[in-house]
């Protein structure tokens, strides 16, 4: 049996925010740095790093310019390294239902 993995055509996607999460950054990055390459894809509305964890997310004003910082962005060399850029997911509920477990 063979199987064959595809890449998802970033192209035929659609994506319903406009934030975007962006990995693999290089510890020095600061808010301004990744605020002036996102702002070749359009308006910037928020740039957060997290400190000492190598990601962040960049909010842009439309859903378009999202689009194309992914188009445009993602496996882009940046300070030495390949930035990982995709449609930021909704934050995961981590606690657990401690009634259960009883």
């Amino acid at each position: 049996m063979i199987s064959i993995r595809t890449n998802k055509n970033k192209e035929n996607s659609t994506m319903q925010g406009k934030k975007l999460y962006v990995g693999n950054l290089d510890y020095s990055v600061t808010k301004d740095s990744l605020n002036e390459l996102f702002s070749e894809c359009g308006d910037v509305v928020e740039v957060i790093v997290i400190d000492g964890k190598g990601f962040g997310f960049v909010e842009m004003s439309e859903t378009s310019e999202a689009e194309k910082a992914i188009n445009d962005l993602d496996g882009k060399d940046f300070k030495g390294r390949s930035l990982k850029v995709n449609e930021a997911r909704p934050k995961r509920d981590n606690r657990r239902d401690f009634r259960r477990s009883y």
